[in-house]
């Protein structure tokens, strides 16, 4: 009994600790929340030994099957780290995923360790400083993440992977889509971040290659993908996880607000783009060993 005293008295300094560190954290339900985490990733501990991180990736995703899609979680009076393990949309998905997976990468197996990996996937230099500080543009979630060695941009490994420059300022220029961006100093801190995506030039693969040998042989299951759209000053407009199935042919799971939840798309991710025509292609991205 002593011991066990001991050691709760422990866990609970040690998440004071990390809350003293870390105080701006809002759980959608701390208890559940961070019982999912450890659950998920002493499972996956358990079963996915020695695996690419993308192995771990698509393990992990296939969890979050049939998860309600609820858009705007993150969203708030004051930026802090938002951690909701029952909900998500296309961006919270990837982030909890991507996260989840790099925990393992670093043979962790505490929800401590998933908050802490998760606030520095998901902001410039991995701090919390405003609303501005949040990787808003898929871009910039790549581009920083690459720089420190989070990620790796695998599309122009791809033969067939053509570049696309665009200037970035969906945000700003759709304020009243975004409610932070009443205030003042929310606006400006958004379009500084914006100056340095002016002419901004990455690879692609365009839609009409996605269902090539050349490329579909390359994809790997769990690999993510960023879905390029023809939207003006946007980059990006959804995201989601490759599923390879027993045919070999990648498919699409996604956090779907169509479905409402997240799916594994039951036709071909070629098919996905034929229908889907504000779309131009897509940036396969992957997790670093």
């Amino acid at each position: 009994m002593k011991k066990k005293l001991l050691s709760l008295c422990a866990s609970l300094l040690f998440f004071h600790a990390i809350q003293a560190a870390n105080p701006a954290i809002r759980f959608k339900h701390e208890a559940t929340d961070t019982a999912t985490i450890n659950n998920i990733l002493i499972e996956v501990a358990a079963n996915v030994k020695n695996a690419r991180p993308e192995q771990r990736v698509a393990y992990i995703a296939k969890m979050f099957i049939d998860k309600p899609y609820v858009a705007g979680t993150l969203e708030g009076d004051t930026e802090v780290l938002t951690i909701n393990m029952d909900e998500v949309d296309c961006t919270t998905f990837i982030d909890n995923v991507a996260a989840l997976a790099f925990t393992l990468g670093e043979g962790r197996t505490s929800w401590r360790d998933f908050v802490y990996n998760l606030k520095r996937m998901r902001y410039y230099g991995g701090e919390i400083n405003g609303y501005a500080s949040r990787l808003h543009y898929i871009s910039a979630w790549i581009l920083d993440n690459v720089h420190r060695g989070n990620l790796k941009e695998a599309t122009n490994s791809f033969a067939e992977a053509e570049y696309a420059v665009k200037t970035l300022d969906f945000i700003s220029a759709h304020r009243d889509k975004y409610p932070a961006l009443n205030d003042s100093a929310n606006l400006e801190g958004i379009k500084n971040m914006e100056l340095g995506y002016r002419n901004h030039r990455y690879p692609y693969i365009k839609s009409s290659r996605v269902g090539s040998k050349g490329v579909t042989s390359q994809l790997r299951d769990g690999d993510i993908i960023a879905i390029t759209t023809k939207t003006p000053g946007l980059d990006v407009q959804h995201m989601g996880i490759i599923s390879i199935d027993s045919n070999g042919i990648p498919h699409l799971m996604h956090a779907s607000s169509a479905a409402g939840k997240v799916v594994v798309e039951s036709a071909p991710l070629a098919d996905y783009f034929r229908k889907n025509r504000s779309a131009t292609g897509i940036r396969v991205i992957r997790l670093c060993e």
